[in-house]
């Protein structure tokens, strides 16, 4: 029997959905205050489908995306703000209400092509100086590289 898209998942669930170790979500929780699950007695965690969602949003862009921590902190703190869910709209696991700490139901950032812009396109509405001067430097790159006689090495 498989849960519904909307049920509440357990970090093994999300951890095999995901393809990434518990730890690794553990860690992300961490690392990205958006991606914060129900959490109920003995500190289990209960990801609501917008955590999945948002933990599978940053999968893609570490994993796939070659997007840095700080990259994904970034986008994600550039975010517009994520919309508040009543109690009635989000189903709560056992017992219902808000979680052991307190958190009531609120959705994180859905992602969305909109809100992360892909690497390298122009999509970006202001010049962004750290990736001129990454620009810049992976062209002085390319350019010494196409100086050196093949076989040799950089020390």
């Amino acid at each position: 029997m498989t849960k519904s898209d909307t049920a509440f998942k357990t970090i093994g669930e999300v951890s095999a959905a995901l393809g990434v170790p518990q730890h690794v979500l553990r860690y992300w929780e961490t690392r990205f205050p958006q991606l914060k699950p129900l959490t109920r007695a003995g500190n289990r965690r209960y990801y609501r489908p917008e955590d999945v969602a948002l933990a599978r949003h940053i999968q893609s862009l570490l994993g796939e995306q070659g997007y840095t921590v700080r990259g994904v902190q970034k986008l994600l703190a550039d975010a517009p703000a994520p919309p508040t869910l009543t109690p009635t709209s989000a189903p709560a696991p056992e017992g219902g209400g808000a979680g052991a700490n307190g958190h009531a139901a609120t959705a994180p950032p859905a992602p969305s092509a909109s809100a992360a812009p892909q690497p390298g396109s122009p999509a970006s509405a202001a010049p962004d100086p750290l990736l001129d001067e990454l620009r810049a430097i992976r062209d002085l790159l390319a350019g010494l590289l196409a100086d050196e006689p093949s076989g040799a090495s950089i020390s």
